[in-house]
């Protein structure tokens, strides 16, 4: 039943994202265009070659690299949950989305002319999202067990300040790159094309089947770690494979479409307070969330004040701070 209702909010988004736009095409034109593009079906050419550049060249791979980046940024949302057994643990907060676009960054100022058009982004992304894990991990565990959540958060937030003004240091020595480098913080996908898609695709399915794999290692965590060991968990292996994962998948999400926070939070938070705190719903129903949500943030972010269009970090931030603010709140209050 919850698949069956998962799948068709995909289905859903997916549509509403295609169809709504500046230029007025009915639903008519994009199914004789999505028909056309099928492989294996011979089904003609879409009757307006304009309706089809728009639909295919436009909006659909827009709709799809807002699915991929939503389902990853969800996904490894709710893997670090579960992973630093932390609830307030997402890619944004942990300071890995300010790492890893300082890799970025540092590709696009220093790398070559193609450098964003290659693999050369999502690479230097994922060295600067590991280094940031790494060192916020580490400055939270410096605090002892006392610091607990609090803790975790604090040395993101500490972080994801450092990298961010080493990215201010790096665009102020290369103006040139700054309106660029600029719209991209923000998030953006605007300027999603197929090959975009073709970029990110692998590092999300690898990164969303190994997090799957290891749902049910991080129900067993959840029992705390001489717990999980007892039951012949390997911790340490478990919650390094679980952090290299989400950091592939975020530090090749932040590539393609900028620094977009708090769809880790909200998505992964909405599944379990309905459905339960088991990541063998949370994570699968994050993938199927996280694209949901950010399809339509992005439908958002590019209608409401149209043709001017929102970059989709301030529409993200617009629901998730808000629900951020209980979650912290809550629990501030179990743990009291």
């Amino acid at each position: 039943m919850r698949w069956g209702a998962g799948a068709a909010l995909m289905l859903a988004a997916a549509t509403v994202g295609t169809l709504v736009g500046p230029a007025g095409i009915g639903a008519a034109d994009v199914a004789r265009t999505l028909l056309a593009h099928l492989p294996l079906l011979d089904a003609g050419t879409p009757a307006d070659p304009l309706a089809d550049g728009i639909v295919w060249d436009l909006r659909l791979p827009r709709v799809v690299l807002a699915g991929l980046v939503g389902a990853m940024l969800a996904a490894a949302g709710g893997a670090y949950q579960g992973g630093f057994r932390n609830p307030l643990a997402d890619p944004y907060l942990l300071g890995i989305a300010a790492g890893a676009g300082f890799g970025a960054t540092l590709a696009l100022a220093y790398g070559p002319p193609d450098s964003g058009a290659s693999l050369l982004l999502p690479l230097a992304a994922f060295a600067g999202g590991s280094v940031s894990v790494g060192l916020a991990w580490g400055l939270g565990r410096s605090a002892g067990p006392a610091g607990g959540s609090v803790a975790l958060i604090l040395a993101g937030i500490t972080v994801a300040s450092f990298f961010t003004a080493l990215q201010a240091l790096v665009l102020q020595l290369h103006s040139d790159e700054i309106r660029a480098v600029y719209s991209w913080i923000l998030g953006q996908l605007s300027g999603a094309t197929w090959r975009q898609v073709a970029m990110v695709l692998p590092y999300v399915a690898f990164s969303g089947a190994l997090l799957l794999l290891h749902a049910w290692r991080l129900d067993v965590l959840r029992l705390g770690d001489e717990e999980a060991a007892a039951l012949g968990v390997d911790v340490g292996r478990t919650r390094a494979a679980v952090v290299v994962a989400a950091t592939v998948g975020t530090s090749a999400a932040v590539a393609v479409s900028g620094l977009i926070g708090f769809v880790g939070i909200v998505v992964p938070h909405a599944i379990r307070l309905a459905l339960g705190a088991s990541y063998r719903t949370i994570l699968p129903l994050s993938i199927v969330g996280g694209a949901v949500f950010l399809i339509l943030a992005d439908v958002l972010a590019r209608s409401v004040f149209a043709p001017t269009e929102l970059p989709i970090g301030v529409v993200t931030a617009m629901f998730g701070a808000p629900f951020f603010a209980l979650v912290l709140r809550s629990t501030a209050r179990s743990v009291q």
